[in-house]
């Protein structure tokens, strides 16, 4: 490949660049950001470009962001926008377990339940974060490498492209846990899988594997992750050929069951999680993106971002107010609830609830107390 060289481009740069960044350097708890040589498809490195990496580094807590977290993907955004040696953006997380889970729920139990007017400010941030990964001057990639859940399903249906190592599992959280999503699910989902399918994983909450998600158009791609005696398998967990249901229906993606189900748990017990093939074929896409002139890259994906752009600011400012206001009833009960009950039971008795409001029952500190799951004995 022809290059420019060194004599020419001493000549034509300008002896001082101007600095476009925000500030000078990138340092938030929770939040790596590091610049990786960018290689060509075939794997060659390429001197002097790189791929900017944003990872949300909080794998204790399955890379939920906080405040702090939130505050450093802005400016790494922007950071990585204006660099000109950067050719894309990966956005990830630490570990094989969780891409991203949402908001931080203990920060969000501790201190922003019960207080609109902090959350309203929170989300402020957050949607500056959403908008930071739609305005970025270059291909924004979501490398999905654990459960995208919650805000992490917002924020990766934000970016360009996504790829998932296949054992990942897709989906919202709101209304299982006094929230609705509208941190831009209800924007992309319908623009990505079309209406029904929106409502679908919207209201029900169901998590989906990354094979489904794939095949109903959420994804770019899958990379096997799970190694069994050094070989890489599928998911075993969910259908993986292009099998029919008893209704004809595709059941690709579709979780297993019964003794299908209990061998597949078997096989995932013997394995090993080995995220180098989601590597290989993130590096490989970035590589792509490289071979591309980049203003010309730059503008198809504003012209392409525009329907995911035009329908979240239409909306964001009107979300931002309700989740504020419902941080005083069903917001502060369900993320205390996730927060405060047992492992195994994070979700309020919605019967009791229902029940309470079909009697006029006002929103006291009595009724959310009697709602949130306790350990056997505890109160």
């Amino acid at each position: 490949m022809p290059e420019a060289t060194p004599a020419v481009v001493a000549r034509t740069r300008p002896a001082t660049l101007v600095e476009h960044t925000l500030v000078p350097e990138l340092s938030f708890p929770g939040l790596r950001v590091e610049k990786r040589p960018a290689k060509l498809p075939d794997g060659t490195v390429v001197d002097g470009l790189y791929n900017s990496w944003i990872i949300l580094d909080n794998p204790g807590q399955l890379n939920s962001y906080t405040t702090a977290m939130v505050k450093g993907v802005i400016l790494a955004f922007r950071a990585a926008s204006v660099a000109r040696d950067v050719v894309a953006v990966v956005f990830t997380g630490s570990g094989d377990r969780a891409f991203c889970t949402g908001g931080n729920t203990a920060e969000y139990a501790e201190y922003y339940a019960g207080n609109p007017q902090e959350y309203r400010q929170y989300m402020r941030l957050f949607n500056d974060m959403v908008s930071s990964i739609l305005a970025c001057d270059k291909p924004v990639i979501c490398r999905i490498n654990g459960m995208r859940i919650g805000g992490g399903q917002e924020i990766g249906m934000a970016c360009d492209f996504s790829i998932a190592q296949d054992l990942a599992r897709i989906g919202q959280a709101g209304p299982k846990h006094g929230s609705a999503a509208i941190g831009g699910a209800t924007d992309f989902l319908p623009l990505l899988i079309g209406m029904e399918r929106a409502m679908e994983s919207g209201t029900l909450c169901e998590h989906w594997s990354a094979h489904k998600a794939y095949r109903l158009g959420m994804l770019q791609d899958i990379a096997p992750a799970l190694k069994v005696d050094g070989t890489f398998i599928p998911n075993p967990m969910v259908v993986t050929d292009r099998m029919l249901d008893e209704w004809g229906r595709f059941a690709h993606g579709e979780p297993k069951t019964g003794e299908e189900l209990a061998a597949g748990k078997k096989l995932l017990a013997r394995g090993t999680v080995d995220l180098s093939m989601l590597d290989q074929k993130v590096d490989a896409l970035c590589g792509k993106l490289l071979l591309t002139f980049p203003e010309c890259l730059t503008k198809s994906l504003e012209e392409l971002r525009k329907p995911k752009i035009e329908t979240w600011n239409r909306n964001k400012e009107d979300s931002r107010a309700w989740l504020a206001l419902n941080m005083m009833a069903e917001a502060r009960t369900g993320f205390r609830a996730f927060h405060e009950g047992p492992r195994n039971d994070r979700e309020i008795d919605f019967v009791a609830l229902r029940r309470a409001l079909a009697v006029g029952t006002p929103w006291t500190e009595d009724l959310v107390e009697s709602l949130i799951p306790r350990a056997s004995g505890g109160q």
